[in-house]
């Protein structure tokens, strides 16, 4: 009997174990040094000043041209005077395409327009935003993390600037 109570309690605790873990995502490295802070994963920013997005996993803007999306490594001409440093970003999750849904997100964060009102990770103090490739120490944090703090698929000599335009401000 006490084979059996324990057998049981064993599949119970296993059970509840299981049930209990948590798949939690980090990309902060892959974010952009204008990006806002308070983040450990983002998919996506909406920018509401310009209407574009920001595709984090992929590295590119996604804006509209005419009645489609255009997905590139850098803005178009017309919106490169944008410092993206001052504008406000909305963090989107769990929508894989957000700009086919853009009249919701228009509607949503149309009033974001204008606000200045994030801190970038570039200008972040806490050494977790040190990842982003944008940040002024990361360079010291890429010394002090040979491995890339334990996480796998690191390339340092993948290590490129993604400030946005031209000048890179």
């Amino acid at each position: 009997m006490k084979k059996l109570m324990f057998l049981f309690i064993a599949v119970i605790g296993f059970t509840v174990a299981g049930q209990a873990q948590v798949n939690i995502s980090i990309n902060i490295g892959a974010q952009p040094a204008w990006g806002p802070t308070g983040y450990d994963h983002v998919d996506y920013y909406y920018l509401p000043d310009i209407d574009c997005y920001y595709d984090v996993p992929n590295k590119v803007y996604v804006y509209p041209s005419g009645n489609s999306w255009i997905r590139a490594k850098q803005l178009p001409a017309k919106y490169r005077s944008v410092d993206l440093y001052n504008v406000h970003k909305v963090v989107i999750n769990g929508d894989n395409r957000p700009y086919q849904h853009a009249d919701k997100y228009r509607q949503e964060y149309g009033g974001f327009r204008g606000k200045h009102d994030q801190t970038p990770i570039r200008d972040s103090r806490e050494e977790k935003y040190f990842e982003s490739k944008g940040h002024p120490q990361h360079a010291q944090w890429v010394k002090d993390h040979p491995n890339n703090g334990g996480r796998k698929g690191y390339n340092k000599h993948n290590d490129r600037d993604d400030r946005p335009g031209p000048d890179r401000h």
